[in-house]
């Protein structure tokens, strides 16, 4: 069923956080095996669903003493056919393992916070691809055929919304919107860029944005930005354009190494907590309509407690 109650985001001065790079933090700090990248596995196994539980729950509890929103993620970036192919799971288990990680996430923010209606559940979908490389690209058409079986496991389980997260070029994007709207769940499109502000198709993030809108009819409720370092993008976004007013949230990585450094990288880089959380202070006073506060690769609870302590006001229940 599609949930009814989803509105988002309620106003500008509505704060939602989300976790941070939670495959990173699984194979680097705990030490987890994940093949392919891909976490959706560990719903499988008592022990796997603990892990995942233990990594989410510090993230929701930050949210609950904020007295702030929270996003939470499906385990599923990876959960989509040519990655389950490579992990030989079929299709039919592909499917359920969908819907049980919209399931389990509903589970898991029962148990944690005492306001479910300021938890949304979010069904996320990475790429067919490598997020880093914008080879292989689909048609906008192929793209939504591609992904609407993963969006229908998510409806069916009563997801709130679906993220299309990494996105580096704009039909994957166009794709998954489309798929979304036939199914009637809410959707946002979060775009990757490289160290220069551009996709890795070479479009410029402007160009991305303003081409999904227009071919989408501004279907989706709201825009990210994920997976690069503020460095990266910081340059093209002067918070005064009407398309840059469509950027609603943003989940930096804690490295400002480019995507092909980050590959190649055996150890993780943190970074800075305290100038991550520097940044994004200041990119939302230029741009105060950024809501949606998160990570991505390299970050995990320190940073997003670092972001709060800059943006988010002490008003919660544990000030």
């Amino acid at each position: 069923m599609t949930s009814s109650r989803f509105a988002f985001p309620p106003s500008d001065q509505a704060i939602f956080l989300t976790d941070g790079g939670l495959e990173t933090a699984l194979v680097f700090l705990e030490g987890i095996d994940l093949p392919c990248f891909a976490a959706f596995p560990l719903l499988r196994s008592e022990e796997g669903r603990a892990r995942l539980e233990t990594y989410f729950a510090p993230f929701i509890r930050t949210a609950v003493e904020r007295d702030v929103g929270f996003i939470l993620d499906t385990p599923t970036w990876r959960a989509n056919p040519d990655w389950a192919a490579k992990l030989n799971v079929s299709p039919g288990d592909l499917m359920e393992v969908n819907r049980e990680a919209v399931l389990w996430a509903t589970h898991l923010r029962d148990r944690l916070s005492d306001s479910r209606e300021r938890v949304f559940i979010n069904g996320a979908i990475g790429p067919r691809g490598d997020g880093y490389r914008a080879d292989a690209q689909m048609k906008a058409e192929e793209a939504q055929a591609y992904h609407a079986l993963q969006v229908e496991a998510f409806r069916e389980a009563g997801a709130d919304l679906v993220s299309a997260i990494t996105m580096n070029y704009a039909e994957e994007a166009i794709g998954i919107v489309r798929a979304a709207e036939a199914l009637g769940l809410p959707v946002v499109v979060s775009f990757t860029v490289e160290t220069d502000g551009r996709l890795a198709s070479g479009e410029t993030l402007q160009s991305a944005i303003e081409r999904t809108d227009r071919e989408t009819g501004h279907t989706p409720a709201y825009y990210m930005i994920n997976c690069a370092h503020p460095t990266h993008f910081d340059g093209v976004l002067d918070g005064r354009d009407d398309w840059t007013r469509r950027i609603r949230g943003l989940r930096a990585n804690a490295s400002a190494k480019s995507h092909a450094e980050l590959d190649e990288s055996t150890e993780l880089d943190p970074g800075d907590p305290v100038d991550l959380a520097q940044r994004y202070r200041d990119l939302r006073r230029r741009m105060p309509h950024l809501s949606v506060l998160g990570g991505c690769c390299g970050t995990d609870h320190r940073h997003i407690a670092a972001i709060c302590e800059a943006c988010v006001p002490a008003l919660g229940r544990a000030a």
